[in-house]
């Protein structure tokens, strides 16, 4: 068994659901500090989060940091598993686990890489650091965005970021992600005045009233995207009204909706144009908003260029930068470091019932990460 896939194995076998880490960062310390890593626990309202750094010979050379989680989600209906979650089972070339593909097979593949790496260049110019949380997973309030925090308020500097997030689709390496949508959700209420269906002019229906401008949102294009990202999206996820009852006109309507929103377009921009049409409409209501991410981009850059060439080296693929998918705490780390990627294993089974990973990645894997550290800071 490779080196890797033992370690992937060990992090499997804790159910680390967010926000319990139950000791993946404990076995990841171990490895690391016998390296040479400092090593250093933030916790936050049960949070486990790891900061690890190994300084290299030149001061003045790059920062590489390896970012992840150790929080894997619920796993769901156990007896709909071929194999228990939490017991790594192998059939077919295939290893079974809650957190196979997202991610302890990518933070197993930063510690080995980094092990390798070190024993080849035991002078290594740069400095490579690990970022990893038990809150990923779960609502992301104590877990990267605090450990940025400090990390900034200490003056520390990242040059480069690879998180480990599982990005490839039908292969290991097709695609690499270098930026991700900002999420923005609005909570919106239009009032009006509750009756008897049979006097509707005795009452104010805001189903009624809401309908054009519902109709005006959803057809509205909210930018055109850019070389990075597609274009912003509006939809709506929650829409209600009423009592219940057949014989009463609701007194108001509640409606949650979401942005997914790239770098062509502003947070007070997008609730601009929503308040405006709202208002064109003459409608009476509240809206509270909520925003869970900016979005991020990193332009083709030197770490870019390295990861693609270590895809190529190691596997033949070419990859394809995307922004596509849902939030992830690249978003909190681009706050302090100029380039940021994610890269992982294929992400067909995340989330799902016999998550899994193909063992002929893991190594593959492992070794495009030593791969960009060789390029970078060696």
């Amino acid at each position: 068994m490779s080196a890797t896939l033992a370690l992937t194995e060990a992090l499997i076998a804790r159910a680390s659901v967010t926000p319990d880490d139950q000791h993946c960062q404990r076995i990841m310390t171990e490895r690391l500090s016998a390296l040479g890593f400092a090593c250093e626990t933030i916790e936050s309202n049960g949070v486990t989060n790891l900061w690890a750094v190994k300084r290299g010979t030149d001061a003045d050379a790059p920062l590489l940091a390896f970012a992840g989680h150790t929080d894997v989600v619920p796993t769901g209906p156990i007896e709909q598993w071929r194999s228990p979650p939490f017991q790594p089972s192998h059939r077919d070339g295939v290893l079974y686990g809650r957190g196979a593909a997202d991610m302890k097979t990518s933070l197993a593949a930063f510690v080995v890489a980094s092990e390798e790496f070190v024993a080849a260049h035991p002078q290594h110019r740069g400095a490579i650091a690990f970022l990893i949380t038990s809150d990923e997973e779960g609502p992301a309030t104590d877990g990267t965005v605090k450990v940025v925090e400090a990390l900034q308020a200490r003056g520390v500097k990242m040059d480069y970021c690879i998180v480990g997030e599982p990005t490839s689709t039908n292969t290991l390496g097709d695609c690499v992600k270098n930026g991700r949508r900002g999420s923005m959700s609005g909570k919106l209420v239009v009032k009006g005045v509750q009756g008897h269906i049979a006097y509707p002019h005795l009452a104010k229906n805001p189903v009624h009233l809401l309908a054009p401008a519902l109709a005006e949102l959803v057809a509205e294009k909210w930018d055109d995207g850019n070389e990075y990202f597609p274009p912003t999206t509006w939809q709506v996820s929650n829409l209600h009204s009423g009592t219940g009852a057949s014989n009463v006109i609701p007194g108001h309507a509640d409606v949650q909706f979401n942005f997914r929103f790239s770098t062509a377009s502003t947070v007070e921009g997008l609730q601009q144009r929503v308040h405006a049409i709202l208002d064109k409409h003459g409608l009476e209501y509240d809206l509270h908003w909520s925003i869970s991410g900016l979005p991020f981009l990193t332009p083709r850059g030197a770490l870019s260029n390295a990861l693609e060439k270590a895809i190529h080296d190691e596997t033949g693929v070419t990859t394809e930068l995307s922004t596509t998918g849902g939030t992830s705490d690249g978003r909190f780390i681009a706050r302090m470091c100029p380039q940021v990627v994610e890269f992982g294993p294929p992400n067909g089974s995340i989330h799902k019932i016999d998550e899994h990973i193909e063992v002929k990645f893991i190594d593959p894997l492992k070794n495009v990460y030593r791969r960009v550290l060789e390029q970078l800071i060696a």
